[in-house]
Order: structure tokens, then C-alpha cells, then sequence
């Protein structure tokens, strides 16, 4: 593909809505909030699973981001 075609088609999408960004972020921002309660205040071990796999999907999220 040529750098004219992908220009092309980059411009042929959308711009992400805004529901989907902050939903990205929250993700990132709610799972580094659980990452540190979990060390804080010594829970559960799939608390900081659950934090680390919120904050895995808002990065992949990301790769769809316009």
C-alpha cells in the first residue's frame, strides 16, 4: 500500500466518539486506582489482577484511538 493510499483511508474513518475515550481512560486511571488500593490497604491478590488487566485494556484501546 502507498503512502497516498494510506493517507486515503486514514481519513476515510471517523474520529473516535468521546464515550470511547473516556471509557480508555477510565479503564487506565480505574486500574491504577486498584494497583495501589490493593498495596495500600493489603487485598486480595485479584484486585490487583483485575487493576492490571483494566489498565492492559485501555492500552489496547488505545491501538484503535483516531
Amino acid at each position: 500500500m502507498s503512502a497516498a493510499a494510506a493517507q486515503a483511508a486514514a481519513k476515510a474513518k471517523d474520529p473516535s466518539p468521546t464515550w470511547y475515550v473516556a471509557l480508555m481512560a477510565g479503564l487506565m486511571v480505574l486500574g491504577v486506582v486498584l494497583v495501589l488500593l490493593r498495596f495500600v490497604f493489603e487485598w486480595d491478590q485479584t484486585v490487583l489482577i483485575v487493576g492490571l488487566v483494566a489498565i492492559a485494556a485501555g492500552f489496547l484501546m488505545t491501538t484503535n484511538y483516531r
